[in-house]
């Protein structure tokens, strides 16, 4: 349930905070969206050790530094808690002990100095990074179509609206950023492995390694992963030369590549009037991913909207900017409501 206040203007600035997984991020930006200070502390230390995200290690990373980090980028921004104009906190979806905390200290916040609560979807979060005004000018008009590339999630989406979300297709089975992650792990690559993979595959041939390109060509938008990771685990075997590990590795970022662009491209024939094609998510940040969405949007006369890298990946940026645009329409939440591990777009309403 979500309280709907008078419709007016916000009192000041928004603080915005990201606890889902294993960032801690704090940001705080100015009613018209420009940011004032921001700040993310990373988890990659702890977590390295055990070659991915461990929940519990994560939960207690953000319990230890989100206050402090939220305190720097008030006194950076110059602004106290009580001159906010509200507080949004991620609330799903993601690991319930780092929702849990960021929520209830935005909470407490709010409770504190008598501000607005916004309990932010870390998905439309990202689906609304793009009408940032500093990114394209005046923000990207609705609808867009955004493709969502994450650890997490790889969907195609119709932006439609604020709250307004229409799924276009999603993954069968692993998610893109998954993939990534889990094919560089079989090659021998560090965590985390999206940015390792595409570090080695600059110096590979991606037409070595002959690998399956699922779904490519079949009708709709749904994407299916597995059967390419399955395909680079069997070529383990023949991986004897660092070349040969270059090889496969851009093989593989070539196929995904082939993929998301294939993909793409059907999504836009399944929505009318799109005014851009919008890429978020932590494989977002992918080079070769971006040049092929590129040539997509060319192709179809719209502009393609990357996010600078810094705000593909979970940042409090892009919560904080979700929490003017609902604030903008009347939208604010309870203090009771509950961090939601899993909380689909589809079931958002503005």
């Amino acid at each position: 349930m979500r309280f709907v206040p008078t419709r007016g203007n916000i009192a000041g600035p928004v603080l915005g905070l990201e606890a889902s997984c294993d960032e801690t991020a704090a940001a705080v930006l100015a009613p018209d969206g420009t940011v004032l200070a921001e700040a993310v502390r990373s988890q990659l230390a702890e977590h390295t050790p055990f070659g991915g995200v461990v929940p519990e290690i994560a939960a207690r990373a953000h319990l230890a530094h989100l206050p402090a980090l939220a305190a720097r980028v008030l006194a950076q921004a110059g602004v106290g808690p009580a001159e906010l104009g509200g507080i949004a906190a991620t609330s799903g979806p993601g690991l319930i002990g780092g929702l849990i905390i960021g929520a209830t200290f935005g909470k407490g916040m709010a409770l504190a100095h008598d501000l607005p609560f916004v309990a932010v979807n870390h998905l439309e979060g990202h689906a609304l990074t793009a009408r940032l005004p500093g990114l394209v000018e005046g923000g990207v008009a609705f609808p867009y179509l955004l493709l969502l590339l994450s650890g997490g999630h790889c969907q195609c989406v119709a932006v439609e609206g604020l709250g307004r979300y229409r799924r276009l297709g999603s993954t069968l089975d692993d998610a893109v950023g998954e993939a990534f992650d889990k094919s560089a792990k079989l090659m021998g690559l560090p965590w985390p492995g999206g940015p390792a993979l595409e570090k080695l595959a600059r110096a590979g041939d991606p037409k070595r390694f002959p690998l399956p390109r699922p779904m490519l060509g079949r009708p709709g938008c749904d994407f299916s992963f597995s059967g390419l990771k399955t395909a680079v685990a069997q070529s383990i075997p023949k991986l004897h030369t660092e070349q040969d590990r270059a090889d496969l590795a851009a093989a593989f970022q070539y196929v995904v590549a082939a993929v998301l662009a294939d993909r793409a491209k059907n999504a836009l024939g399944m929505m009318e009037g799109a005014t851009a094609m919008v890429i978020a998510g932590g494989v977002a940040a992918n080079t070769a991913v971006r040049v092929a969405l590129a040539g997509v949007a060319e192709r179809h006369d719209l502009p393609l909207v990357a996010p600078p890298i810094r705000l593909c990946t979970d940042n409090a940026v892009m919560i904080a900017w979700a929490g003017i645009e609902r604030l903008r329409a009347g939208l604010t939440d309870p203090l009771d409501h509950a961090p939601r591990p899993r909380w689909p777009l589809a079931e958002l309403s503005a």
